[in-house]
Parts: structure tokens; sequence; C-alpha cells
């Protein structure tokens, strides 16, 4: 079954004002980025800072170092794995859109896009990709509250929670962001929605695989 059937002619007036709404959405998801940046920046100050400040025994009245390093299930190897083919299928997806654009230019004519059944199975496969690394770190969460690692535990532990979920709390909101440009293409938007959803929605995507690498390294050698 085909999902976009009518062929969609774009004049040069129509490609500047697509490029116009892509310029804007891409500040849009700029300045978003820019806060989420913000967060966890102060997040891995915290981090570093935190490791080397002692702390109080009550018992003795001494100054005694409380962090230690805390072991990363190999678990969550597995799920950055997920996280990264999930970022290549979602740019399959961008890419057949953008190809729109790209052959526009190119041509001294209004070009013709019509979407593609398979970039809603690239979204598709993107979003339970994306599921299955949610599920994977809740996982994760569970072994490691099976080997006595609580939130409140220890700083160390408490840190890992934090940084991956607030990370999770993220990547979910790029879930639906992937089910809003699912729909754009399903239920036939303006080709222009689609153009500008797609690419907004992968660069936040990408952005979040980026994010989780960071993380990922800053727990695994910054301890």
């Amino acid at each position: 079954m085909t999902i976009l059937t009518s062929a969609e002619n774009f004049s040069h007036g129509d490609l500047q004002q697509l490029e116009m709404r892509l310029r804007r959405a891409r500040l849009g998801l700029g300045v978003g980025v820019v806060g989420i940046v913000m967060v966890f920046v102060s997040f891995t100050s915290a981090y570093i800072v935190r490791q080397g400040l002692p702390t109080l025994d009550p018992r003795t009245n001494t100054l005694v170092r409380d962090w230690f390093p805390l072991p990363l299930p190999a678990l969550l190897f597995f799920n950055t794995g997920l996280l990264l083919i999930s970022s290549v299928t979602m740019e399959l997806a961008r890419r057949q859109v953008a190809h729109f654009t790209t052959a526009t230019r190119a041509a001294s004519t209004p070009n013709v896009f019509a979407g593609r059944e398979g970039t809603i199975l690239w979204l598709a496969l993107t979003a339970v990709l994306g599921l299955s690394f949610l599920k994977g770190q809740w996982t994760v969460w569970r072994e490691m509250e099976a080997s006595g690692f609580y939130v409140a535990s220890s700083p160390g532990s408490s840190f890992v929670y934090l940084l991956t979920g607030t990370h999770g709390v993220h990547l979910l909101g790029g879930i639906f962001a992937l089910l809003a440009a699912g729909a754009t293409v399903l239920f036939r938007r303006p080709a222009e929605s689609r153009v500008v959803v797609l690419d907004v929605t992968a660069w936040y995507w990408h952005f979040m695989t980026l994010l989780w690498a960071y993380i990922l390294c800053l727990l695994e050698f910054a301890r």
C-alpha cells in the first residue's frame, strides 16, 4: 500500500518559503537544545566536583570520602548500540524527505515530491528501537537495585540514576516527536510540513544519541 499517492509540484517561491520554515524550525530546535545542554553541563560540573568533596561522618566526627566508582552494567553498552542504529534509521527517513529539496535546487523547473511508504517504515523502526532502549534502561536500573545500588545508596549511584533518567525523559519526548512526524506522513499533511517536522525530529534524535554517548563516556571514564 502506498501511503502518499498524490504528486506535489513546488514553485521556486514555495521552495523559498520551505527553506524559511526550515531555518525557523531549526533555530527553535537549537534554542531548546541549548537549554538541554546547559542542564547536563550543570550535572557534569556537580558530578566532577562531588567526587572530590569529603563528607562528615557523624560517628567519628571526621571528614571521609564517600565516593566510589559504580560498576556499569554491560547492558548499557548494548542499549547504546540500539540507539546508534535508531539514529541511522531516523537519518534514512529524513533523507527520503530531504531528497525533495536537493532535487528541486538542482532543477531549473519545479520538481515533484512524492512520499514513500519507506519513510513511515523507517520512522516506525526508529520508534521501536527507541522504546527498546528505554526498556533496556529500565532493566539496567533493576539490575542496579538487585546489586544493592539504589538512588540514595551513594553519591555515585545517585548521579547514575540522575543522568540516565534525565536523558530517558528527553528521549521519550523524541518518541512523541516521532509519532507526530509519522502522522504528518500517514495523514498526507502538506509536503512542507512533512519536510520540516521530519527534519527537526531527526536532528533532535541525533542530538539525543550524541548526548547519550557523552553520558556513557562520562560515567565510564570520569570516575
